[in-house]
C-alpha cells in the first residue's frame, strides 16, 4: 500500500505499451482520433488559454513584490554555478527535439503554413514565427511553472518532492487520500510517457544518422542494441550522482551544441541567419498575443492546430512533469525572479537563436539556392534529413561527428534527469538511492525497446500529449495553491 502510487502509474503505462504493442494500428488510431477530432474539437480553445496562462503567471509572480522571495532559508546560496544550471535544465528540457525538429519544423511550416498560401517569402516568416511560438516561451512557460511551484513548496514549505503537496493550502490534509494519489499518478504516468516516447525517437534518429553517415542498417536489432548501449551509460551516468553524472554532462553538452551552431553560423549564409533572426524575433513579439489567441471557428477544421499547436501545448504540459521537477530539485537557493529569467526566459532566447540558425539555414537552401532535394528529404524522412543538411556545409564531417556525440549526450542527460525524478517520485526524497535509479532505468530502456517495435511511439506521443488535458487542471490547481501561499506569506510577513 505504501507504493501504491507508483505501481498503478506504472500499470498504467504498461497496459498502454502493451496495447501498443499487441494492436499497433488500433493503438495509432485511438491516439490519432483523441488527438485530432476530440481535444482539436472541443479542447482547443483550452489548451492555448491554459498555454498563455502559464506564461502570464509565471513573469507576473518573477517581477511582482513576491520576485525577490528565495526558493529556500535566506542563508542558502545556489547549489550549481548559473552556467551548469541553465545546462542541466536545458539538456533536460529540450534535448534531442534540438536537432529532431530544428531544420524540419520550419520547412514543413513554409510548405504548409497556417494561413496564406505556402512556399513563398511571406510563408517563410510565417514558419519561423511559428517555429518561435510552438518552442519558446509557451514550452518553457509550460515547464517553469511546474518547477517553480514544486521548488517553492519544497524549499519554503519544506515538503517532500511530490505534486500533491503542493495542494496542501487548499486541500490539507486531502492530499494524502485519493485525490493526491490520483494527482501523483497522473504526474508519474506523464514522466514515463514523456521520456520513453523521447528517448525512443532519438535511438531511431540516431540508427538513421548511423545509417546515413556510415552504413550501419537501421534496423530494428541495431535500434535495441543502441538503446542498450546508451541505457548502460545513462544508469551508470545517474548512479554517480547529480552533482557529477548529470552536472558535467550538461555543460560539455551545452558548450557542444553552442560550438555546433556557431559552425553552422559562420560557415553558412551568416548575414540571412542574423537577418533571419532579427526580424522573425520582431515578428514574434509583434504577433505573440494574436497566436496564442489564434483559432479558426468557422472554419471548423483544426487539422493544421491539431498538428501543431494543440499537440505541442500537451506535450509541453505533460512533458513539463518531468522537466519542471527535476529544475526544482537543482534550484533551490535562487529567486523566483532569477528562477523564471533563467528556466524561461533565457532558454527561450538561446531556443529561437538556434532555430533561427539551423531552420533559417534550411530556408535559405531551399529559397535562395532552390535546393527542393532538402525539403523532399524532410517530407520523406525527418531522421536522416537532418544529417543530409549537415553535408552541405564544408565542415560537414566535422558537424556530424559533433552532432551525433551531442545526440548520444543528450539522450543520456535526458533519461538520468528522469531516473532521478522518478527515483525521487519512488522515495520522496531528493537524494534516491542508486538502486531506485538502477531500478527506473531499466523500466524506462524496456518500454523505450518494446514501443519502438511495435512502431507504436507517436502514438504515445499523442497519448503523452493528449494526458496533457488532465494534467493541465492539476497545474491550474497548483497555481492556485500557489498564489493562495504567496499571499498568505506576505500577510505573516508584514506582522
Amino acid at each position: 500500500m505504501k507504493n501504491i502510487v507508483l505501481v498503478s502509474a506504472l500499470c498504467v503505462t504498461l497496459a498502454l505499451v502493451l496495447f501498443g504493442v499487441i494492436f499497433p494500428d488500433t493503438f495509432s488510431e485511438a491516439a490519432s482520433y483523441i488527438l485530432y477530432s476530440f481535444i482539436g474539437e472541443y479542447f482547443g480553445w483550452y489548451y492555448m488559454l491554459v498555454a498563455l496562462l502559464f506564461v502570464t503567471i509565471c513573469i507576473t509572480v518573477a517581477f511582482s513584490k513576491y520576485g525577490s522571495l528565495k526558493l529556500g532559508k535566506e542563508a542558502d546560496r545556489p547549489e550549481f554555478h548559473t552556467f551548469t544550471w541553465i545546462a542541466m535544465l536545458y539538456s533536460a528540457g529540450l534535448a534531442i527535439s534540438l536537432f529532431f525538429w530544428g531544420v524540419a519544423e520550419p520547412v514543413l511550416m513554409y510548405m504548409a503554413p497556417p494561413t496564406g498560401e505556402g512556399e513563398t517569402q511571406g510563408a517563410a516568416k510565417t514558419a519561423m514565427e511559428y517555429t518561435y511560438f510552438h518552442w519558446a516561451l509557451h514550452s518553457w512557460g509550460a515547464y517553469t511553472i511546474t518547477g517553480l511551484i514544486m521548488a517553492y513548496f519544497q524549499y519554503r514549505k519544506n515538503t517532500p518532492p511530490l505534486i500533491n503537496y503542493a495542494f496542501y493550502p487548499i486541500l490539507g490534509d486531502k492530499i494524502h487520500g485519493v485525490t493526491g494519489k490520483i494527482i501523483n499518478i497522473l504526474a508519474i504516468f506523464a514522466v514515463l510517457g514523456g521520456i520513453t516516447t523521447s528517448l525512443g525517437l532519438g535511438a531511431r534518429q540516431m540508427g538513421a544518422g548511423f545509417d546515413y553517415v556510415w552504413g550501419i542498417e537501421n534496423t530494428p536489432g541495431n535500434q535495441i542494441v543502441l538503446i542498450l548501449f546508451l541505457s548502460a551509460i545513462f544508469i551508470i551516468s545517474a548512479s554517480t550522482g547529480i552533482r557529477r553524472g548529470i552536472k558535467w554532462l550538461s555543460n560539455i553538452n551545452i558548450v557542444l551544441a553552442l560550438a555546433i551552431m556557431i559552425l553552422v553560423l559562420f560557415s553558412g549564409p551568416t548575414m540571412n541567419i542574423l537577418e533571419v533572426f532579427v526580424s522573425t524575433t520582431g515578428g514574434y513579439i509583434e504577433n505573440f498575443v494574436g497566436m496564442s489567441f489564434h483559432l479558426e471557428p468557422f472554419m471548423n477544421d483544426y487539422t493544421w492546430q491539431a498538428e501543431w499547436d494543440f499537440f505541442y501545448w500537451g506535450w509541453a504540459i505533460s512533458f513539463g512533469v518531468f522537466v519542471g521537477l527535476f529544475v526544482a530539485r537543482i534550484s533551490k537557493g535562487r529567486t523566483i525572479k532569477q528562477f523564471v529569467i533563467g528556466a524561461m526566459l533565457v532558454p527561450s532566447l538561446a531556443t529561437m537563436m538556434w532555430y533561427a540558425t539551423f531552420g533559417g539555414s534550411a530556408l535559405y537552401n531551399i529559397i535562395n539556392l532552390e535546393n527542393s532535394e532538402l525539403a523532399n528529404r524532410i517530407l520523406e524522412d525527418m531522421d536522416s534529413a537532418l544529417f543530409y543538411f549537415l553535408e552541405l556545409f564544408s565542415l560537414s564531417p566535422l558537424l556530424i561527428i559533433m552532432t551525433v556525440i551531442s545526440l548520444i549526450i543528450f539522450f543520456v542527460t535526458s533519461a538520468d534527469s528522469s531516473v532521478y525524478v522518478l527515483g525521487m517520485y519512488s522515495e520522496s526524497s531528493t537524494l534516491p538511492s542508486t538502486k531506485s535509479k538502477v531500478l527506473w532505468g531499466l523500466v524506462i530502456s524496456g518500454l523505450s525497446i518494446a514501443l519502438l517495435l511495435s512502431g507504436a511511439l507517436s502514438a504515445l506521443q499523442s497519448i503523452s500529449a493528449v494526458a496533457g488535458l488532465p494534467f493541465s487542471i492539476v497545474i491550474l490547481g497548483m497555481c492556485y495553491s500557489f498564489i493562495k501561499s504567496l499571499k498568505e506569506e506576505a500577510l505573516f510577513m508584514k506582522k
